[in-house]
């Protein structure tokens, strides 16, 4: 039974979505940040599969929690916000979230969502048991750790991030689409005007560096998705 953390200070809300994830079969706790217990619930994130967190809070906000809990947790995050604050959800993003719904949602579309980020990740698990180290340039990702290193040195990313990295690559050289990205990654096909995967490209290219020597490190394809560059096959063609 997958356990879920719903924290959101409005109470409708917070028994809309325990309700909803309830009658679904999960295991269900919700905070909201007034409560002392937010904290503590906080500090032991990884006993969750999935957090739903809210931005609106009437205290410390949604992204003062999201920051709070990244990079010390890898549990995936789902941030709410409303429609008229859409750019909250690509903010989160930014800041490590691993995806975002606009309020008010449609609580089957909602649980279906839930599931596609709870399975993506029970698959990355999955290949955990198939441990593999990928090098590209100065770029090094170990499956089995989840660790990457850069020049040497490590760097943190998030859950999206990885398997991103990890798709980008496994096809270095090649396009991978953002439409791939996001079912093998996110777990759903890409909506309309959903910038979730540029906007976690961004982040990779901020954390390792927009170039890789003298080549982009990461190439955007304009309406395919990207490439990430294989120094080797990139001098041999120079050659």
């Amino acid at each position: 039974m997958s356990r879920i953390l719903v924290i959101d200070d409005d109470r409708k809300s917070r028994e809309l979505l325990t309700g909803c994830f309830n009658a679904e079969g999960f295991e269900t706790t919700s905070v909201h940040d007034s409560e002392q217990e937010l904290k503590r619930r906080v500090r032991r994130a990884d006993q969750y599969d999935l957090i739903v967190l809210s931005t609106m809070l009437s205290g410390a906000s949604g992204f003062e929690v999201l920051k709070s809990l990244r990079p010390g947790s890898d549990t995936p995050i789902l941030m709410l916000t409303t429609r008229d604050k859409k750019t909250d959800g690509i903010i989160g993003l930014e800041m490590g979230a691993d995806a975002y719904m606009l309020k008010p949602f449609n609580p089957r579309e909602l649980v279906a969502y839930v599931r596609a980020i709870l399975r993506r990740t029970k698959d990355q698990h999955r290949r955990l048991l198939k441990p593999e180290r990928i090098s590209v340039g100065d770029v090094e990702l170990d499956t089995a750790s989840r660790v990457v290193h850069h020049c040497g040195e490590q760097v943190h990313l998030t859950r999206v991030e990885f398997g991103f990295l990890e798709m980008l690559l496994g096809a270095a050289g090649r396009v991978i689409t953002s439409e791939q990205l996001a079912e093998g990654v996110l777990g759903r096909a890409l909506s309309a005007y959903d910038r979730s995967v540029s906007v976690h490209m961004g982040n990779l290219r901020k954390k390792l560096g927009h170039r890789l020597g003298e080549l982009e490190r990461i190439i955007t394809v304009r309406g395919r998705g990207y490439i990430y560059v294989n120094p080797q096959e990139h001098n041999a063609m120079s050659q």
